[in-house]
């Protein structure tokens, strides 16, 4: 007898080697198929934290090991789950295992969409990882699809609510998605692995050993809110320290004006585009198809960057050489309410010394909540962490833990001010005489603390 393909098992299971997480462990056939697929492969030709590796040298990471990672731990509480709180045995918040596949899936391919450096492409383009993450699941052109649609029809729409937070069953939707999920806890553990900051680690163990279903979702049990405040506190680290990093958000404007710049460019230059950045070319008439978007990965795009180092544009050649090159331009902090016309005497100094501003300068504000508490009025409230006392009931963390009560709802970040490094070494010794006057303005108002 035929074994229908979603029940179907390798005959031995396949172990990928993780620095992380040790054995990633893969079981179902149709898992090693996806993972096989051209697009979850295509996951190793994109950096998982884009412009943060010229900061970072070690975090050279890949979408790729991510998704293997979020995958693994989401098998994990699954196994959990269905030894300790079954369905069958606890009831209405109990675990359904015939969840398990549609979890595994989603969790496997919730990154999918993600494109070439990823967030400063998407602004740039307009394009949106997750809409494209449900483009690559239930279009019909795609592997994934062919390989999802296999388990039963319907399949692939049924992973892609996961994705969109529709799935009718919140215990699958917040495994893969909330404040402490699969996905947050892999990127935050391979972070900090990859850039070498300890800072960044929490105790995933004891986590896993704390995890509930319950018929509204995921809690955890109350003994170890140590264990959960631990990965609140690794989490507010991991943005100020890594995520937000200055110099990495320097490269990050240096690649977003250099793509600006080739936008910018490319109505009148059409025919030397299309000689030296044909996959880019969709994007840049703004009129591309699933499949451009999948053709183009971080090696794509550093090439065609090498391209533009013969570029006649002296601002593209410029900009694609600190890109390649890692010259990031420098920064201060600022606050908009007190220093909105001081930024402006600062971009018109960059122009007296013949930058053009539009390019070689920026505001760059980067913001993140470590943990807030649950807000429904909110457009986009989130998910708030629960901890299951030892009658039952559930309480909201923030409630029972002064650390996380003192970091809920607190923004943290900055406002940056981003010009060229040359500002505070005047390097163009032939102007100097000239635009002396300026360079003593610009520096003043740096290094005597008007901006940070």
């Amino acid at each position: 007898m035929t074994i229908p393909y979603k029940q179907q098992m390798l005959p031995i299971e396949k172990v990928f080697r993780d620095p992380v997480h040790n054995y990633i462990h893969v079981q179902h056939q149709v898992i090693l198929d996806l993972i096989n697929s051209r697009e979850v492969q295509r996951l190793r030709r994109i950096h998982q934290l884009g412009t943060s590796s010229f900061t970072f040298h070690g975090a050279e990471h890949t979408r790729f090991s991510h998704s293997l990672g979020v995958y693994e731990i989401a098998r994990r509480i699954c196994d959990i789950f269905e030894r300790n709180f079954p369905i069958r045995k606890i009831g209405a918040d109990g675990w359904d295992d015939s969840e398990r596949l549609v979890v595994l899936c989603a969790a496997l391919l919730h990154d999918i969409g993600h494109g070439a450096y990823s967030h400063t492409f998407e602004h740039i383009f307009q394009t949106n990882h997750e809409a494209i993450t449900v483009d690559i699941i239930t279009s019909p052109s795609t592997e994934v699809y062919q390989i999802l649609n296999k388990i039963e029809e319907g399949f692939p729409e049924k992973v892609a609510s996961v994705i969109t937070k529709e799935y009718p069953n919140p215990q699958v939707v917040q495994m893969i998605s909330s404040q402490i999920d699969a996905d947050r806890m892999d990127y935050l553990l391979r972070d900090a692995y990859f850039t070498g900051t300890e800072y960044g680690t929490f105790d995933i163990t004891r986590i896993l050993r704390l995890v509930r279903p319950y018929k509204d979702g995921i809690c955890f049990a109350i003994n170890g809110m140590h264990a959960v405040e631990d990965y609140i506190v690794s989490r507010y680290q991991m943005y100020v320290q890594v995520y937000f990093h200055p110099s990495s958000r320097g490269m990050e404007v240096i690649l977003q004006h250099l793509l600006n710049r080739a936008k910018e460019l490319y109505p009148k230059n059409k025919d030397w585009f299309r000689q030296h950045s044909q996959l880019l070319v969709p994007f840049l008439e703004d009129d591309f198809q699933l499949i451009d978007y999948i053709r183009l990965d971080d090696g794509v795009l550093n090439t065609y960057f090498n391209h533009w180092l013969d570029a006649t544009d002296p601002i593209l050649n410029d900009l694609a050489k600190r890109f390649l090159n890692r010259k990031p331009l420098k920064s201060a902090s600022f606050k908009p309410e007190v220093d909105a016309e001081l930024i402006q005497i600062l971009r018109n100094d960059v122009e007296k010394v013949g930058y053009n501003s539009k390019y070689y300068t920026a505001i760059n504000s980067s913001f993140d909540l470590p943990y807030d508490f649950y807000r429904p009025k909110s457009n986009k409230h989130r998910t708030q962490i629960e901890l299951q006392q030892k009658d039952g009931s559930l309480v909201e963390l923030s409630l029972v833990s002064q650390l996380v009560a003192a970091l809920a709802g607190q923004s943290q970040g900055d406002n940056r001010f981003y010009f060229p490094r040359e500002m505070l070494h005047n390097q163009q010794q032939v102007n100097y005489d000239l635009f002396s006057a300026t360079y003593e303005s610009f520096l003043s108002h740096i290094h005597n603390g008007a901006l940070q």
